[in-house]
Protein backbone atom coordinates (compact mmCIF):
# COMPACT_ATOMS: atom_id res chain seq x y z
CA UNK A 1 0.00 0.00 0.00
CA UNK A 2 1.60 3.52 -1.04
CA UNK A 3 2.12 5.39 1.90
CA UNK A 4 -0.49 8.79 1.64
CA UNK A 5 -0.10 11.97 3.35
CA UNK A 6 -1.61 12.49 6.73
CA UNK A 7 -4.56 14.67 5.03
CA UNK A 8 -5.41 11.96 2.83
CA UNK A 9 -4.87 9.15 5.44
CA UNK A 10 -7.74 10.66 7.14
CA UNK A 11 -10.11 11.28 4.00
CA UNK A 12 -9.91 7.59 3.28
CA UNK A 13 -9.71 6.54 6.74
CA UNK A 14 -13.71 8.23 6.67
CA UNK A 15 -14.48 6.63 3.39
CA UNK A 16 -13.31 3.12 4.62
CA UNK A 17 -16.17 4.00 8.12
CA UNK A 18 -18.51 4.93 5.46
CA UNK A 19 -18.42 1.44 3.54
CA UNK A 20 -18.12 -0.73 7.20
CA UNK A 21 -19.78 1.25 9.52
CA UNK A 22 -16.95 0.55 12.25
CA UNK A 23 -12.70 -0.44 11.96
CA UNK A 24 -9.91 -1.91 14.01
CA UNK A 25 -6.89 -0.13 14.46
CA UNK A 26 -5.02 -2.57 13.14
CA UNK A 27 -6.70 -3.15 10.30
CA UNK A 28 -6.29 0.18 9.27
CA UNK A 29 -2.29 0.10 10.45
CA UNK A 30 -2.04 -2.94 7.96
CA UNK A 31 -3.94 -1.15 5.43
CA UNK A 32 -1.87 1.96 5.26
CA UNK A 33 1.44 0.56 6.28
CA UNK A 34 1.82 2.77 9.30
CA UNK A 35 2.20 2.58 12.91
CA UNK A 36 -1.29 1.86 15.37
CA UNK A 37 -0.36 4.59 16.90
CA UNK A 38 -0.56 7.48 13.59
CA UNK A 39 -3.81 5.72 13.42
CA UNK A 40 -4.93 6.70 16.75
CA UNK A 41 -3.50 9.81 16.49
CA UNK A 42 -5.85 10.22 13.28
CA UNK A 43 -8.82 8.65 14.95
CA UNK A 44 -8.29 11.17 18.26
CA UNK A 45 -8.17 13.75 15.96
CA UNK A 46 -11.49 12.56 13.85
CA UNK A 47 -13.33 12.41 17.10
CA UNK A 48 -12.45 15.77 17.87
CA UNK A 49 -13.70 16.78 14.42
CA UNK A 50 -17.08 14.78 15.32
CA UNK A 51 -16.78 12.76 12.32
CA UNK A 52 -16.63 9.04 14.87
CA UNK A 53 -16.75 7.43 17.83
CA UNK A 54 -13.76 5.51 19.04
CA UNK A 55 -13.98 2.15 20.62
CA UNK A 56 -11.53 0.14 22.08
CA UNK A 57 -9.64 -1.07 19.65
CA UNK A 58 -10.91 1.05 16.59
CA UNK A 59 -13.59 3.36 15.88
CA UNK A 60 -17.35 3.52 14.51
CA UNK A 61 -19.18 5.99 12.48
CA UNK A 62 -21.59 8.66 14.53
CA UNK A 63 -25.39 6.73 13.92
CA UNK A 64 -27.31 9.13 11.66
CA UNK A 65 -30.49 9.47 12.80
CA UNK A 66 -32.03 12.08 10.96
CA UNK A 67 -32.12 10.81 7.28
CA UNK A 68 -32.00 7.73 5.31
CA UNK A 69 -29.13 5.60 4.11
CA UNK A 70 -28.35 6.61 0.54
CA UNK A 71 -27.88 3.68 -1.78
CA UNK A 72 -24.93 4.77 -4.70
CA UNK A 73 -26.30 3.84 -8.31
CA UNK A 74 -23.29 1.81 -8.57
CA UNK A 75 -24.79 -0.50 -5.55
CA UNK A 76 -28.30 -0.25 -7.08
CA UNK A 77 -27.02 -1.22 -10.79
CA UNK A 78 -25.54 -4.44 -8.94
CA UNK A 79 -28.06 -5.57 -6.97
CA UNK A 80 -30.36 -5.36 -10.39
CA UNK A 81 -27.63 -7.46 -12.52
CA UNK A 82 -27.45 -9.54 -9.44
CA UNK A 83 -31.64 -10.05 -9.59
CA UNK A 84 -31.43 -11.36 -13.15
CA UNK A 85 -29.85 -14.45 -11.84
CA UNK A 86 -31.95 -15.15 -9.20
CA UNK A 87 -35.25 -17.93 -10.40
CA UNK A 88 -38.37 -18.54 -8.77
CA UNK A 89 -37.83 -20.84 -5.67
CA UNK A 90 -34.00 -20.11 -5.36
CA UNK A 91 -32.27 -21.08 -2.40
CA UNK A 92 -29.81 -18.63 -1.31
CA UNK A 93 -27.33 -17.44 1.20
CA UNK A 94 -27.46 -13.38 1.16
CA UNK A 95 -24.14 -12.44 3.48
CA UNK A 96 -24.19 -9.14 5.18
CA UNK A 97 -23.03 -6.23 3.39
CA UNK A 98 -24.07 -2.75 2.38
CA UNK A 99 -24.04 -3.75 -1.29
CA UNK A 100 -25.77 -7.33 -0.47
CA UNK A 101 -28.38 -5.51 1.06
CA UNK A 102 -29.55 -3.59 -1.64
CA UNK A 103 -30.20 -6.66 -3.80
CA UNK A 104 -33.27 -6.99 -1.20
CA UNK A 105 -35.90 -4.34 -2.82
CA UNK A 106 -35.43 -6.20 -5.78
CA UNK A 107 -36.53 -9.26 -4.75
CA UNK A 108 -40.45 -8.54 -3.93
CA UNK A 109 -41.64 -10.57 -7.23
CA UNK A 110 -39.17 -13.43 -6.31
CA UNK A 111 -41.64 -16.46 -5.77
CA UNK A 112 -40.99 -19.35 -3.10
CA UNK A 113 -37.70 -17.89 -2.62
CA UNK A 114 -35.73 -19.54 0.48
CA UNK A 115 -33.48 -16.72 1.98
CA UNK A 116 -30.52 -17.84 4.43
CA UNK A 117 -28.11 -15.16 6.07
CA UNK A 118 -26.45 -14.40 9.02
CA UNK A 119 -27.03 -10.33 9.41
CA UNK A 120 -30.19 -9.30 11.33
CA UNK A 121 -30.29 -6.15 9.26
CA UNK A 122 -30.92 -7.95 6.14
CA UNK A 123 -33.42 -10.89 7.88
CA UNK A 124 -35.63 -7.48 9.03
CA UNK A 125 -35.48 -6.37 5.28
CA UNK A 126 -36.84 -9.52 4.01
CA UNK A 127 -39.28 -9.31 6.53
CA UNK A 128 -40.77 -6.56 4.76
CA UNK A 129 -41.02 -7.46 1.02
CA UNK A 130 -44.82 -8.58 0.48
CA UNK A 131 -43.69 -11.54 -1.66
CA UNK A 132 -42.73 -13.38 1.94
CA UNK A 133 -39.50 -15.77 1.26
CA UNK A 134 -38.98 -18.16 3.62
CA UNK A 135 -36.04 -16.78 5.74
CA UNK A 136 -33.55 -18.68 7.53
CA UNK A 137 -31.24 -17.10 10.19
CA UNK A 138 -27.73 -19.08 10.72
CA UNK A 139 -27.37 -17.94 14.63
CA UNK A 140 -24.48 -18.13 16.66
CA UNK A 141 -22.04 -16.20 17.92
CA UNK A 142 -22.44 -12.12 17.30
CA UNK A 143 -19.90 -10.40 16.00
CA UNK A 144 -19.56 -6.42 16.40
CA UNK A 145 -17.23 -5.82 13.86
CA UNK A 146 -18.96 -7.35 11.07
CA UNK A 147 -22.38 -6.93 12.74
CA UNK A 148 -23.06 -10.44 11.96
CA UNK A 149 -23.40 -13.84 13.18
CA UNK A 150 -20.36 -16.16 12.95
CA UNK A 151 -18.42 -19.10 14.45
CA UNK A 152 -19.24 -22.36 14.57
CA UNK A 153 -22.21 -22.78 15.42
CA UNK A 154 -23.38 -20.41 12.04
CA UNK A 155 -21.22 -22.78 9.99
CA UNK A 156 -22.57 -25.80 11.44
CA UNK A 157 -26.71 -24.73 10.17
CA UNK A 158 -24.89 -23.42 7.05
CA UNK A 159 -23.70 -26.83 6.46
CA UNK A 160 -27.18 -28.51 7.04
CA UNK A 161 -28.40 -27.27 3.90
CA UNK A 162 -27.85 -26.89 0.09
CA UNK A 163 -28.15 -23.55 -2.11
CA UNK A 164 -28.53 -22.73 -5.61
CA UNK A 165 -26.61 -19.19 -4.85
CA UNK A 166 -24.32 -17.02 -2.34
CA UNK A 167 -24.78 -13.50 -2.89
CA UNK A 168 -21.49 -12.32 -1.12
CA UNK A 169 -19.80 -8.76 -0.62
CA UNK A 170 -16.09 -7.39 -0.17
CA UNK A 171 -13.71 -5.15 1.21
CA UNK A 172 -11.40 -5.51 -1.72
CA UNK A 173 -9.78 -7.25 -4.98
CA UNK A 174 -6.80 -9.14 -5.16
CA UNK A 175 -6.64 -9.36 -9.07
CA UNK A 176 -3.98 -12.42 -8.58
CA UNK A 177 -5.63 -14.03 -5.43
CA UNK A 178 -9.75 -13.23 -5.16
CA UNK A 179 -11.88 -11.30 -2.60
CA UNK A 180 -10.02 -9.26 0.43
CA UNK A 181 -11.51 -8.34 3.80
CA UNK A 182 -10.63 -6.25 6.98
CA UNK A 183 -12.85 -8.97 8.75
CA UNK A 184 -10.24 -11.58 10.33
CA UNK A 185 -13.51 -13.71 10.91
CA UNK A 186 -12.96 -15.49 7.49
CA UNK A 187 -14.19 -19.23 7.52
CA UNK A 188 -18.06 -18.38 7.83
CA UNK A 189 -17.30 -16.71 4.05
CA UNK A 190 -15.76 -20.00 3.39
CA UNK A 191 -18.30 -22.08 4.48
CA UNK A 192 -20.92 -20.21 2.69
CA UNK A 193 -19.21 -21.08 -0.52
CA UNK A 194 -18.96 -24.88 0.07
CA UNK A 195 -22.52 -24.74 0.29
CA UNK A 196 -23.84 -22.70 -2.73
CA UNK A 197 -23.81 -24.11 -5.91
CA UNK A 198 -22.88 -20.82 -7.44
CA UNK A 199 -20.54 -18.09 -6.04
CA UNK A 200 -21.79 -14.44 -6.61
CA UNK A 201 -19.82 -11.91 -5.32
CA UNK A 202 -20.76 -8.21 -5.79
CA UNK A 203 -18.73 -5.40 -5.37
CA UNK A 204 -18.16 -1.82 -6.56
CA UNK A 205 -15.06 -1.02 -9.10
CA UNK A 206 -13.38 1.59 -6.77
CA UNK A 207 -13.05 -1.29 -4.05
CA UNK A 208 -11.17 -3.08 -6.83
CA UNK A 209 -7.56 -1.34 -6.21
CA UNK A 210 -7.28 -2.80 -1.86
CA UNK A 211 -4.83 -5.30 -1.63
CA UNK A 212 -6.11 -5.56 1.83
CA UNK A 213 -4.26 -8.67 3.49
CA UNK A 214 -6.72 -10.94 4.25
CA UNK A 215 -8.05 -13.65 1.32
CA UNK A 216 -11.13 -14.32 1.98
CA UNK A 217 -12.49 -16.06 -1.33
CA UNK A 218 -9.63 -17.93 -3.55
CA UNK A 219 -10.90 -17.38 -7.54
CA UNK A 220 -11.47 -21.03 -7.70
CA UNK A 221 -14.11 -20.36 -4.94
CA UNK A 222 -15.74 -17.90 -7.43
CA UNK A 223 -18.04 -18.39 -10.07
CA UNK A 224 -19.14 -14.65 -10.96
CA UNK A 225 -18.28 -11.31 -9.89
CA UNK A 226 -21.02 -8.66 -10.58
CA UNK A 227 -19.39 -4.97 -10.44
CA UNK A 228 -20.26 -1.76 -12.00
CA UNK A 229 -19.57 -0.17 -15.50
CA UNK A 230 -15.86 1.67 -14.31
CA UNK A 231 -14.15 -1.55 -14.10
CA UNK A 232 -11.01 -0.96 -16.15
CA UNK A 233 -10.97 -3.24 -19.34
CA UNK A 234 -7.09 -4.54 -18.36
CA UNK A 235 -9.09 -6.01 -14.41
CA UNK A 236 -11.56 -7.43 -15.98
CA UNK A 237 -9.49 -9.06 -18.33
CA UNK A 238 -7.31 -10.06 -15.40
CA UNK A 239 -10.29 -11.50 -13.10
CA UNK A 240 -11.59 -13.46 -16.52
CA UNK A 241 -8.30 -14.55 -16.59
CA UNK A 242 -9.08 -16.47 -13.75
CA UNK A 243 -12.38 -18.35 -14.86
CA UNK A 244 -14.61 -15.62 -13.31
CA UNK A 245 -17.73 -14.15 -15.09
CA UNK A 246 -17.35 -11.13 -15.02
CA UNK A 247 -21.06 -8.53 -15.16
CA UNK A 248 -20.45 -5.01 -15.95
CA UNK A 249 -23.72 -3.69 -14.91
CA UNK A 250 -24.56 -0.33 -16.07
CA UNK A 251 -24.96 2.32 -13.62
CA UNK A 252 -26.35 5.57 -16.05
CA UNK A 253 -29.04 3.10 -17.14
CA UNK A 254 -30.02 2.72 -13.24
CA UNK A 255 -32.95 4.25 -12.38
CA UNK A 256 -33.22 4.98 -8.08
Amino acid sequence: MTRRSTPARRTEIMALLEERGEISVEALARYFSTSEVTIRKDLALLEHQGLLIRRYGGAALIPRTDQPAVVSLAKLAIAKAARQRIRDHARIIIDSGSTTSALIPELRDVLGLVVMTNSLAVANAIRELDSRPALLMTGGTWDERSCAFQGQVAEQVLRAYDFDQLFIGADGIDPERGTTTFNELLHLSRVMGDVAREVVVMIESDKMGRRIPNLELAWSAIDVLITDDQISDELFDTITAQGVNVVRAQVADTPR
